[in-house]
């Protein structure tokens, strides 16, 4: 596949999470707290859709080992909203089962090749190392966010997830320089200013 099919739907996909967070950045202006709108989880899980995808097309396990992390909670949080089971049930299926059809797909010969995913001529061992970290860290803040919710019985994003978000965002912006990736680059670089002004407005409102 061509090196701009793979962009595009890189930045297609950068530019669906820039948009949720800039939607979502300006309603809590307006509200003067952070709110956390529905339409913040479905544009997130359509972007985790694509981004998982250019991660496969790419070769780079960071990228892929990110969403498929986040993918779930994504859908939990429409759950908790109640929007979730207003989508088409042919629809929640198939993204239910997107990642397995992935990992299927991923097989060669019946044998999963992890030298593909832990091996690539492209990323020297160690940033691959440091780029699956700074994927873990930026993870963690939705399982942060998830649990939070759980607990409340509420999505939010409370102050914990930007904190995460902006450490997280900061090393992956790290990693996409070394690694010359124009697409986390842009989308990190966006975010990480949106992330901390997200932790002035949650300090404000507490």
């Amino acid at each position: 596949m061509s090196n701009w099919i793979i962009y595009s739907v890189g930045f297609f996909a950068q530019l669906l999470f820039s948009g949720r967070l800039i939607l979502q950045w300006i309603l809590s202006e307006k509200s003067k707290k952070v709110l956390t709108p529905s339409i913040f989880w479905k544009l997130s899980l359509l972007a985790s859709f694509l981004l998982f995808v250019y991660g496969y097309l790419r070769n780079d396990f960071a990228i892929m080992l990110g969403q498929a992390l986040t993918y779930f909670i994504y859908i939990r949080n429409l759950q908790l909203q109640g929007e979730w089971q207003k989508a088409p049930k042919f629809l929640r299926i198939f993204l239910w089962i997107f990642p397995v059809l992935i990992v299927i797909y991923s097989f060669n010969n019946n044998t999963y090749d992890l030298v593909k995913l832990f091996e690539n001529k492209d990323i020297p061992f160690t940033l691959l190392l440091w780029g699956s970290i700074a994927q873990v860290i930026f993870t963690l803040r939705f399982v942060y966010q998830w649990l939070y919710s759980e607990k409340n019985k509420e999505s939010s994003l409370p102050f914990g997830f930007w904190l995460l978000s902006l450490i997280g965002s900061l090393m992956i912006l790290i990693y996409a320089i070394l690694r010359r990736d124009p697409v986390l680059f842009v989308g990190h670089m966006m975010g990480s200013i949106i992330y901390s002004r997200n932790i002035i407005l949650s300090k404000r409102h507490a």
